[in-house]
């Protein structure tokens, strides 16, 4: 008799319990969820902004731009193959 009397109030807590254990699994879920969420918004914010910052990288290192400050700012200029100078070093045994 005492053994079931036992069993009754093991059931009598157990049930309470593990409603408080799921309704606090839910809650911790849902506070995951929103960081999760956060933390992805806050991925495609970098994201963009490295593409952004790549474009720009490839626009400042363009040749055509590098050219033009080169001449405009400065004053240089392509150099003929007249004016190129080459020099052979040569090892050992060879002259």
């Amino acid at each position: 008799m005492m053994k079931r009397y036992l069993l009754v109030y093991f059931v009598a807590l157990t049930i309470p319990a593990m409603l408080a254990l799921v309704s606090w699994q839910s809650a911790r879920y849902i506070d995951l969820e929103r960081e999760t969420a956060a933390l992805e918004a806050g991925q495609e914010e970098w994201v963009e902004s490295n593409n952004r910052l790549i474009a720009v990288i490839a626009m400042l290192s363009s040749s055509d731009r590098i050219e033009r400050i080169a001449r405009d700012q400065l004053g240089l200029g392509r150099v003929g193959p007249e004016n190129v100078l080459q020099i052979k070093i040569a090892g050992e045994g060879e002259f």
